[in-house]
């Protein structure tokens, strides 16, 4: 039995969502298959996993203040549009807290790729990096945290960050001694020292208003690096003069591109979908999934709540 005979082929699928969507153009229903039939090299978008650094999950912070520029495409109209979307997907909010445990830190904003294995802080000190951290004495405890916080005697105010993509996890925001700042935590949480600290905690969250806008307006793929050479795609995105936007927010070698196709054009819009069929990953869907998780998940701890 060919493709073509089976009840759920790629040829019904084409035909069903020509019917749904109210095509009545040539051009729209040729893109859609000729996309549908694209060979490109499509992957996943990747997982997350656990880790201390805050680096490892995907860099979603970065679409609060999204350059204008870092938008790429033919028409700036496009761009702008798209670009007011996008910075709509994610909220923060800035909390000011007057008492903070430093033992609910379990994070780095700042570290490198070493670090992004660890799952936690003890863990990570017991790690070659953070071997020449000992702390043995509650002044070996001072000494340390001191190196990562040179004013902690005085109660100099700390800044932290949170973000739900990456669950209940509160995250360093200072730079220098990473290792020296997570065996003192280590070391507090094991001995049950309580360290209070002011705090600023910025907070980001995935907003459902703005996901819901921007699934309403676009699709968003995950275009894999070879896409931008590939003459058939190529074609059929500059040929047709259709609207579209490009964004590239992650950062690891050889990560996808976010296209974006507005659905308010009948050519973009098949554009999208044909490539849907072919394979290319639902960046909103992702998206979708990555907060459905996280609202399942327990609510986030009361970082003021005593531990």
């Amino acid at each position: 039995m060919s493709l073509f005979d089976q009840p759920s082929s790629l040829s019904s699928r084409l035909a069903g969502l020509i019917q749904r969507l109210g095509w009545s153009g040539r051009a729209p229903r040729v893109i859609l298959q000729r996309a549908s039939h694209l060979e490109l090299p499509f992957n996943a978008m990747p997982a997350t996993r656990a880790s201390i650094c805050w680096l490892e999950g995907p860099p979603l912070q970065r679409l609060v203040e999204l350059p204008r520029g870092a938008l790429s495409g033919p028409v700036q109209e496009d761009k702008a549009q798209a670009h007011a979307v996008l910075t709509r997907v994610v909220e923060v909010q800035q909390q000011q807290l007057e008492s903070f445990d430093l033992r609910q830190i379990d994070g780095l904003s700042n570290c490198d790729p070493e670090q992004a294995h660890f799952a936690s802080f003890e863990e990570y000190a017991l790690s070659e990096a953070c071997r020449q951290v000992r702390i043995i004495s509650y002044k070996d405890f001072v000494r340390a945290i001191s190196l990562a916080l040179p004013r902690f005697l005085a109660g100099e105010r700390i800044s932290l960050r949170q973000a739900s993509w990456h669950g209940e996890r509160i995250f360093w925001g200072g730079e220098q001694h990473s290792e020296a700042l997570a065996c003192a935590v280590a070391y507090a949480r094991r001995r049950q020292l309580e360290i209070n600290l002011p705090a600023e905690l910025s907070r980001y969250r995935l907003s459902s208003s703005g996901l819901s806008e921007l699934q309403q307006r676009y699709h968003v793929l995950a275009m894999p690096g070879a896409a931008w050479s590939d003459p058939a795609f190529m074609s059929l995105l500059l040929d047709t003069g259709l609207p579209y936007a490009r964004l590239s927010l992650l950062r690891n070698p050889g990560a996808p591109e976010f296209l974006l196709l507005p659905k308010h054009s009948a050519e973009a819009c098949a554009l999208g979908e044909g490539l849907r069929l072919a394979g290319a990953p639902d960046v909103v869907l992702y998206l979708q999934g990555l907060a459905a998780h996280n609202a399942a998940a327990s609510p986030c701890q009361d970082p003021t709540a005593p531990t």
